[in-house]
């Protein structure tokens, strides 16, 4: 049977996920937006460049304006990316209350048409929005997943290679805690050709891309100064759509409910888990010193935060 993927929210995030899934022939789309016509023509674009690109999928694009999302029916994965985009200025927390109210309606229509499926959080605030998607749905902890520390972690990477003037390849960087301010780079855990970061720079020139590195998403509003980041959050959910679907068992940093991990109970944060067909197969436990150990709490902690403002 073809697998199949949708995708909530035909913005720049949500219809660059689905161009590089109908690109690496991963599964069929359904591309759904609340904006009448937008999802139909962005998918019939898709599906029109299929023979040029030789992928054998299908696209589909459905307004659900109406609450509708029968057509989403079946789906193996849904990629929520609906909600309203940071501007300049505003923060993620800022977003918190209009895009609860996005999540909520959104989980509620899909659940009952998907009830197998695995969800991937992508709105803003993300570890909140995860929480959310969790509470709402009533599906299992292994089947809600935020995309957060593949993206953060892969920011790190690219500014260590910049920083160090190598290729992108030599350098793997990880990123845990949640994904805002208090997210927490792991320069121990980041290695160039497997050389740990801090045999390579400085401990200054090491913060001065961790706080890059946090400040990422920022960095680009600012700049675009109309809408935020989506080619790098698309390749990340796209990676963790590749990983589910293919059974891959990969580790990678994402958002998932932690009962105890860490020292960590009942709250959505960054870890290392291995993904597989069934959503996250194991959550996986580094270890880490006492100021990597209090960093990370306290992010869980401003989660915890979010999580109790909309009282999940």
């Amino acid at each position: 049977m073809r697998k199949k993927v949708t995708v909530v929210g035909a913005g720049f995030v949500g219809s660059t996920t689905a161009q590089r899934i109908v690109d690496r022939e991963l599964a069929d789309v359904v591309l759904t937006d609340v904006i009448e016509g937008v999802p139909a023509g962005k998918a019939l674009d898709l599906l029109e460049s299929t023979p040029i690109v030789g992928s054998d999928v299908h696209a589909r694009g459905i307004s659900t304006a109406s609450g509708d999302y029968r057509e989403t029916a079946g789906s193996d994965i849904v990629v929520i990316a609906a909600g309203f985009p940071r501007k300049p200025g505003m923060s993620r927390n800022d977003l918190l209350q209009a895009n609860y109210d996005v999540i909520k309606a959104v989980v509620e229509a899909i659940v009952p048409h998907s009830p197998g499926a695995i969800l991937i959080m992508v709105t803003n605030p993300l570890d909140a929005m995860a929480q959310a998607a969790y509470r709402i749905s009533g599906f299992p902890k292994e089947r809600v997943i935020g995309m957060a520390g593949i993206l953060d972690s892969g920011r790190m990477s690219t500014f260590v290679a910049q920083e160090l003037g190598v290729s992108i390849d030599n350098v793997h960087a990880l990123v845990l805690g949640g994904h805002g301010d208090t997210m927490v780079p792991l320069p121990r855990y980041t290695t160039v050709a497997s050389i740990p970061l801090p045999e390579l720079l400085p401990r200054e020139r090491i913060e001065a891309i961790n706080q890059r590195t946090r400040d990422g998403g920022i960095e680009i509003v600012n700049l675009l100064r109309t809408g935020g980041a989506y080619y790098a959050p698309s390749a990340a959910v796209v990676q963790m759509v590749e990983a589910i679907l293919k059974d891959q068992k990969k580790i990678m940093p994402c958002s998932v409910l932690l009962e105890g991990e860490y020292g960590v109970r009942g709250v959505f944060v960054g870890v290392p888990v291995k993904l597989g067909a069934r959503g996250v197969d194991q959550i996986i436990e580094l270890h880490l010193t006492p100021d990597e150990h209090a960093a990370l709490h306290a992010s869980a902690a401003a989660v915890r935060e979010l999580v109790g403002v909309l009282r999940l």
